[in-house]
């Protein structure tokens, strides 16, 4: 899949759209079912292999990792990546937590793991600028891993799976219908 920009331009329409971005109400998003259904596959956020790792997650999240057929992002796999660089060596639990992180990696199944396209990327970049204006997070180029993210489930027909309520709420306004579950941190 190519990147079109006049395409991805008329689809998303980031120069028509000046109103700012509110969150909307945790009753108006999709949180995760505490009897989690079968449906389509899902996409992890970063934050979902952290909170797994650090226990916490709450059951009905781990109910749907077990039910759903769980895919990988080679978005993900890059944070995770980057936190065993970041990691001080000086600090004492930092031998167990590379350890750890070392397992979580290894455990991801190749068969699961993909790339966003070429136009996921191109129109993550949109979407990312979007935000950062209509949200008043400007210069904010953390935003772009996540648009990436959101974009990559979109075309692989999964749902997206964070705890990250906020930016995924954004993006879920401006290219409505993607498909995010929210949960809650315990």
């Amino acid at each position: 899949m190519t990147f079109e920009r006049r395409a991805s331009f008329r689809r998303l329409k980031p120069q028509r759209r000046s109103v700012a971005l509110r969150l909307r109400a945790y009753g108006e998003l999709k949180f995760v079912d505490p009897r989690p259904a079968s449906g389509r596959g899902l996409l992890l956020d970063t934050c979902v292999y952290i909170d797994v790792l650090q226990g916490g997650v709450p059951a009905e999240v781990k109910r749907l990792l077990e039910m759903r057929i769980v895919n990988h992002s080679a978005i993900a796999l890059a944070e995770l990546t980057h936190l065993i660089g970041a990691l001080d060596p000086a600090h004492p639990g930092t031998a167990q937590a590379l350890k750890r992180l070392g397992e979580v990696i290894d455990n991801i199944p190749a068969r699961r793991l993909s790339a966003p396209s070429v136009r996921a990327c191109g129109e993550a970049g949109m979407l990312a600028g979007l935000v950062t204006r209509l949200a008043g997070r400007h210069k904010d180029f953390l935003l772009l891993n996540d648009a990436m993210l959101f974009l990559q489930a979109a075309e692989m027909g999964c749902e997206l799976l964070t705890g990250n309520v906020a930016e995924f709420d954004w993006f879920d306004q401006i290219v409505p219908g993607t498909g995010v579950i929210f949960y809650r941190k315990e």
